[in-house]
């Protein structure tokens, strides 16, 4: 048998350290594209017996190109820029690191809701361009006691609940995958999604990118949202119809919206939402810490490690492939 062959699609990190260390048991080659096309990744990977990538697009195409692959892992947690369908189809497992940065994510929604409730930023603005105003800044509405929706509740909206309950906020969600019980132990009532929309003074967004999910917050559903409400979006930028939301904004039926991800990144010049002083953007940074970047590329590399070795993953996509059960 010859040497182990990785092969890594893209790396957004300044070097691979952590994830070789733990390939190194296997005693493995790692082999990084030179771009994250179709024949730069097949290039490195077509023979590879596993392939690692960030944000570059594993197609089916990429996919009917490897020959030898078992395992592809995915140094992220979500896994939409797969075909998980022909991964599958080929007898190759996938899998992800859907838990490595829950804090960082957590954190960053809480401090995007509180920056757009205390006009942190704003106020900033003013002061930094020589106005010490006050006036300009009201009017400020306490947090006690508002409403906090959470589109979701997987591991990050539930990191995010007892930050926010700390701050006197109550919290509902709607998670059709999740159990009434499951929120009521967190304190956390389940409501539907009407109710989510109309009830929540916030509403942060935090469900998988998917088909059924695109433009999920868009005209309809700003339509239904409570008049003053706050949108918050740290999960995916597709989620969000960015025009619809800028002209729910510009209605005045939104008080305003913190996005750390967009449907295109970076956005466009003259981007609509570009320019607002109700609106805050951060270039996809919610998930970043150096801590969290090492964990990814270890337990990212871990799952990968475990297949090639022939044990169950922690984090398998499609465990049929491996002969088990997620």
């Amino acid at each position: 048998m010859g040497k182990i062959r990785i092969a890594v699609a893209d790396s957004p990190f300044p070097n691979l350290a952590p994830a070789e260390a733990v390939l190194a048991e296997l005693e493995a080659d790692l082999v990084m594209a030179d771009a994250p096309t179709v024949a730069g990744i097949l290039a490195v990977a077509a023979r590879a017996d596993a392939l690692m990538v960030t944000y570059g697009k594993i197609t089916s195409e990429v996919i009917a190109g490897l020959k030898n692959c078992k395992v592809i892992g995915r140094m992220g947690l979500g896994v939409d820029n797969i075909d998980i369908d022909a991964a599958t189809s080929a007898g190759i497992a996938v899998v992800y690191v859907p838990d490595y940065c829950v804090d960082e994510v957590s954190d960053h929604t809480m401090a995007m809701l509180l920056n757009m409730v205390r006009k942190i930023s704003f106020s900033n603005q003013l002061v930094q361009s020589g106005r010490w105003e006050m006036p300009a800044v009201a009017p400020l509405s306490r947090l006690r006691g508002r409403i906090l929706g959470l589109a979701g509740f997987g591991q990050i909206p539930r990191a995010v609940a007892p930050k926010a309950q700390a701050f006197g906020l109550t919290v509902i969600t709607h998670d059709p995958f999740v159990d009434k019980a499951v929120a009521a132990s967190a304190g956390v009532e389940m409501v539907d999604f009407e109710t989510l929309l109309n009830s929540s003074d916030f509403l942060s967004v935090h469900v998988p990118m998917m088909e059924q999910t695109r433009s999920l917050f868009g005209a309809d559903a700003f339509s239904q949202m409570k008049p003053g409400a706050v949108l918050v979006n740290t999960a995916r930028g597709p989620l969000v119809d960015t025009d619809a939301l800028a002209a729910a904004l510009d209605e005045g039926r939104l008080a305003g919206a913190a996005l750390d991800v967009m449907p295109i990144e970076p956005p466009p010049a003259g981007h609509p939402l570009i320019g607002r002083d109700n609106v805050i953007l951060t270039p996809h940074t919610g998930f970043y810490s150096v801590e969290a970047l090492e964990e990814l590329q270890i337990k990212a590399a871990r799952g990968v490690a475990d297949v090639l070795s022939g044990k169950m993953p922690v984090y398998p996509i499609n465990p049929d492939v491996l002969g088990g059960t997620a």
